[in-house]
């Protein structure tokens, strides 16, 4: 038998693992270190307001029958991560999207908005979307039909519980017409909301430990099988921490079932670049996965 200190130091490191959870079709697919449990019972509203999600998880998963053949539930379309979570998001947390959003909208005098955004003590922070308006891994997301320049936006998600706790890490798509909000940032609702605006996926990372810092985000854009797009960026670059963006989310809103908050994207296709429909977006983050989506 193995030392008690050895099995200790074993089963402390299977408990500080990370837990993926899936909103698949079937239920709540949970996987911790490669075991995959099917959850059928369990309400998504009700697992974002656990308290001790990560203990009741790690108790959960134990209880519930292994899946089978998971990556049957996850080859289809998967609705996004959330019921009745609103989608949150950030702007200008990264220096690259301050100098993009100033280059869009120096023509409408804006540029020195962003600039001030950028330095003060209070986030740009804004409403993205309802579930409505979401949709989730290897689903289709939109482009106006009213705009001429968009693009997609990788960003990492924040998952809060009820009390504005972070507890644990999505991916997120904030697609952006650029025409729209360059031509006047009074016009950002436009420009960010509406149908099919955001993707959300694939699956909520619950980990007790925040996210590594030198996590990388990747950006793939492919057009007829070919890449039109690359690029990446370490989640290192935000200038703002998350736990702060969190707190002014809700200084003065309150969640019941929680909210996603996405935090801001430093990945911004050049101009001209504007996206097509059939476009396919693949977004990336360390640790957590890859969500796809074509442009319709």
């Amino acid at each position: 038998m193995l030392p008690f200190t050895y099995r200790y130091w074993l089963l402390k490191q299977d408990t500080d693992r990370p837990m993926k959870i899936y909103n698949t079709a079937a239920g709540i697919l949970m996987e911790h270190a490669g075991d995959y449990r099917l959850d059928t019972d369990t309400a998504w509203d009700d697992l974002m307001t656990q308290d001790a999600i990560h203990d009741w998880l790690e108790s959960r998963h134990g209880t519930l029958p292994v899946c089978e053949d998971p990556q049957q539930l996850l080859a289809g379309v998967q609705p996004p991560p959330m019921a009745n979570q609103e989608l949150w998001a950030s702007g200008v947390t990264y220096q690259r999207s301050k100098e993009e959003r100033q280059e869009e909208s120096k023509d409408a005098g804006g540029g020195d908005f962003y600039q001030r955004v950028y330095e003060a003590d209070r986030p740009e922070l804004f409403f993205k979307a309802t579930r409505q308006r979401t949709v989730g891994n290897n689903d289709k997301v939109r482009i106006r039909a009213d705009s001429s320049w968009d693009v997609p936006e990788p960003e990492l998600v924040l998952a809060l519980n009820h009390r504005g706790e972070i507890i644990g890490y999505s991916i997120g798509n904030d697609m952006s017409s650029r025409s729209i909000e360059g031509e006047n940032p009074l016009y950002l609702p436009q420009a960010k909301t509406y149908d099919g605006c955001a993707a959300l996926g694939p699956c909520v990372l619950i980990t007790r430990e925040p996210i590594a810092s030198d996590s990388m985000i990747r950006l793939e854009i492919q057009r007829g099988g070919e890449p039109v797009y690359t690029g990446e960026v370490s989640i290192s670059m935000i200038t703002r921490s998350f736990e702060d963006l969190a707190a002014f989310l809700f200084r003065e809103c309150s969640f019941p079932h929680g909210a996603f908050l996405m935090t801001g994207t430093g990945i911004v296709p050049d101009s001209p670049f504007t996206l097509a429909s059939g476009d396919v977006i693949s977004i990336t983050i360390d640790h957590i996965g890859t969500l796809i989506n074509t442009v319709t």
